[in-house]
């Protein structure tokens, strides 16, 4: 059976009777629907809670596919099927990727959040309403440039950008304005992907409805004719964008397929932006819940680095334990094999390959938690390669668990559960990578860049070098760093594969971002609005008179 008909055969329960689960009345959720509902804010805690945060990631991906999804929500049933009352926290998936190449991004098999079909399309509207935001600010931006621009915004120094949830590659430069003098002031601008904007970090890192507006105001969408930086909130605008995102920031209860309570809430990209979900909804499964188990994009080399530089401090809780996703097929695959020989046992590729694994074990253990490694195990994996895993991981001081959350669900991750159970117990000290007050953002890229990637050197463009002359003379230092990089590699080079050592990173431009608190470090040729592959999911997904639908994942 596929990922839909598995989830299409599922029969779920009323979205009243998960958050009864959780403790919530009906007063205290808005379905949407049978099986979809809004968490209203606050929400009390729960004191008698163990409030125990774990955090999954993984190795690079590759197209072997690593799981790591299907993995969280196994784990998360096999937490409740233990005993422990869970809950699951994860991203929002973009419909981008959803009719690109990646095709769903709710877990799979017997390991999967429902409704499955709903979340990966409209869901309850959260990407929408901020695409509609940010637009809206576009707009309004515009307006004030073409009528008394009392701040001399000047139109060729515009940052923000529009956004859609698509991938769409002619939209990444485009000239608005044309047709006359009632039509705008002609300017070039662009799209970014809505996962990819300072309105979807924003949404993920702000604590309530007042911290929402007060980052709108902050935002800077361009400078003046003499360089001045300009603000949402000098413009007045922060209202009104807040208004459309008031019901977006209320964080979304579903269920998975064992009905654990699954809050899916924001979703950015851990490639061009800071990939994790939201503060909001981490915090919700925190105090309702015994364990929460969350994620954050790609590989831990993105989405975990970023989840403990950035969203931790705004969170206020470290991890208590970490489990780094890998399968034995993409680990051959960052070890020279081919898509093709996957299926058969590629044992030197395996032993090449497990440089990349290695290095993001030695990366998290660097923060000082605790780790454990989960093997997605398919059933061609044979026992002389998950031995050489074993054995490599045991090297480092770190154990291996089996995890068959996609044939079995929960029933299949339960050693790893116990594992995740144990690790969480010990008493662990979290180090800081970087001095984020003192540090420099020169210096800040350069300890992510040599310490997580492993690069020798980094070279900045003349353009960000004068960008961080520009930053430091405007006081932007004091923040965090978000490097944009490729998924697939430690470098800005895609088909770098491993774990490379002695390469220079390359960092081409700074986006500040001071709504969301960061900085943002695009490296290499990566892009903020990604482009169709030549046969995007979206020709393989159908739906017949009834309204049912095939081939969404």
């Amino acid at each position: 059976m596929t990922d839909l008909e598995i989830a299409n055969a599922a029969e779920m329960e009323p979205i009243t009777k998960i958050a009864e689960k959780l403790g919530l009345s009906a007063d205290e959720i808005e379905p949407y629907g049978k099986y979809k509902a809004k968490i209203d804010l606050p929400v009390k805690e729960a004191p008698d809670k163990k409030h125990k945060l774990i955090l999954v990631t993984s190795i690079n991906p590759t197209p072997a596919g690593e799981g790591k999804s299907t993995v969280l929500v196994g784990l998360g049933d096999a937490l409740n099927l233990l005993g422990h009352q869970t809950v699951i926290a994860m991203r929002e998936p973009s419909m981008g990727p959803v009719f690109g190449i990646k095709g769903g991004a709710t877990g799979g098999g017997y390991s999967q959040v429902v409704p499955m079909e709903d979340i990966n399309l409209h869901f309850t509207g959260d990407l929408h309403a901020l695409t509609s935001a940010n637009n809206t600010l576009a707009a309004l931006i515009d307006n004030y440039i073409m009528r008394d621009n009392e701040l001399n915004l000047d139109p060729r120094r515009i940052i923000w950008k529009r956004v859609a949830d698509v991938n769409d590659r002619v939209l990444r430069h485009v000239v608005t304005g044309l047709g006359g003098v009632m039509q705008g002031v002609p300017r070039e601008t662009g799209f970014d992907i809505t996962a990819a904007s300072e309105l979807m970090a924003i949404l993920c890192l702000s604590k309530d409805l007042a911290d929402l507006k007060q980052r709108i105001s902050k935002i800077v969408v361009g400078y003046t004719y003499d360089q001045k930086p300009v603000t949402v909130g000098e413009l007045g605008f922060s209202d009104a964008i807040t208004i459309l995102l008031k019901d977006a920031l209320k964080p979304n209860l579903v269920q998975t397929l064992a009905h654990t309570p699954a809050i899916v809430h924001g979703g950015p990209f851990a490639n061009i932006a800071h990939g994790c979900n939201s503060v909001l909804a981490t915090k919700t499964a925190l105090q309702l819940a015994d364990y929460t188990v969350t994620e954050a994009g790609f590989g831990a080399d993105l989405g975990a680095e970023k989840f403990l530089d950035i969203k931790r401090p705004v969170l206020g809780k470290t991890p208590d334990a970490l489990v780094i996703v890998a399968t034995v097929r993409a680990l051959e695959y960052n070890g020279g094999a081919a898509l093709a020989d996957l299926k058969d046992e590629q044992l030197p590729a395996l032993k090449k390959g497990l440089a990349n694994l290695n290095r993001h074990i030695k990366n998290m253990q660097r923060y000082g938690l605790p780790v454990v490694v989960a093997i997605n195990h398919f059933t061609f994996d044979t026992e002389a390669e998950i031995k050489t895993i074993e054995d490599n991981c045991h090297e480092l001081g770190v154990n291996v668990v089996l995890a068959d959350a996609w044939a079995k669900g929960g029933e299949g991750t339960v050693d790893l559960a116990k594992e995740v159970v144990k690790l969480a117990d010990q008493p662990s000290e979290f180090h800081e990578l970087y001095n984020v007050e003192d540090d420099s953002i020169e210096d800040k890229v350069n300890t992510i860049a040599k310490t997580i990637y492993g690069a020798k050197d980094v070279e900045f463009s003349k353009k960000a070098q004068k960008q961080l002359k520009k930053f430091h003379e405007m006081g932007w230092e004091n923040m965090p760093v978000c490097i944009a990089k490729t998924q697939y590699s430690f470098t800005d080079d895609q088909t770098e594969l491993g774990a490379p050592t002695d390469f220079t990173f390359h960092i081409r431009e700074f986006v500040p971002k001071l709504g969301a608190g960061f900085v943002v470090a695009l490296s290499g040729s990566v892009m903020t609005m990604p482009g169709l592959g030549k046969k995007p999911a979206a020709v393989n997904m159908h739906i017949d008179g009834e309204g049912n639908i095939t081939g969404l994942f």
